[in-house]
C-alpha cells in the first residue's frame, strides 16, 4: 500500500513538472498578426486618475504596422491633450507618433512603420473612470503596410476591484 502511494505521488509530481512549463511560456514569436501582449493600470486602485499601459507585439512573421486604433470604453474619460499619450519601445526609446483623439477613438499613426519583431508600450496618462461598472474594455485594431483595411487585434480589460 505504501509503495503504491509513493508511486502515485512520484507520477503526479513528474507529470506536473512536464506540464507546468507550457503554462508559464509566453506566446511564440512566429505569429502573423500583431496582438496586445498585456495591460496594466497604475496605481491599482478604484478612484482617482490612472495610467493605462498596453503592450503591442508585432511578431516576426507579421507585416510592419503603420497605424494603431484604440477604441476607449464608455466608462473611461481620456485626456484630450495628446501629450498625455506616450509610445516607447522595449529599450524605453520614444517612438515618433502622430496622435489624434476623436471622441472615444485614439489614432496612433507611426511616422515610420513599426517593424516586425518589435514590442511597444503605449501609456494613456490621466485616465478617469466615470462609473465603476464591471471594468473597462479597450479594443484595438491596426493597419499594416500594403493593407488599407483595419485588422482587429484584440482587447484589453481592466477589472474593477
Amino acid at each position: 500500500m505504501k509503495k503504491s502511494l509513493i508511486y502515485a505521488v512520484v507520477l503526479t509530481l513528474s507529470s506536473t513538472a512536464i506540464i507546468a512549463p507550457s503554462y508559464a511560456s509566453a506566446r511564440t514569436d512566429d505569429g502573423r498578426v500583431p496582438h496586445i501582449d498585456g495591460n496594466t493600470q497604475f496605481p491599482p486602485t478604484r478612484w482617482g486618475i490612472f495610467r493605462h499601459t498596453f503592450r503591442l507585439h508585432v511578431p516576426q512573421n507579421s507585416k510592419a504596422v503603420t497605424q494603431l486604433l484604440i477604441k476607449v470604453p464608455d466608462n473611461v474619460t481620456i485626456s484630450s491633450d495628446i501629450k498625455n499619450i506616450d509610445v516607447v519601445d522595449e529599450n524605453e526609446h520614444n517612438i515618433n507618433t502622430n496622435v489624434s483623439v476623436n471622441g472615444k477613438t485614439i489614432l496612433l499613426a507611426f511616422t515610420e512603420p513599426v517593424a516586425p519583431n518589435t514590442k511597444l508600450d503605449i501609456d494613456l496618462n490621466k485616465i478617469k473612470r466615470r462609473n465603476l461598472g464591471n471594468g473597462s474594455v479597450y479594443s484595438f485594431s491596426v493597419k499594416e503596410v500594403g493593407i488599407d483595411a483595419e485588422i482587429p487585434i484584440g482587447v484589453a480589460w481592466f477589472r474593477t476591484y
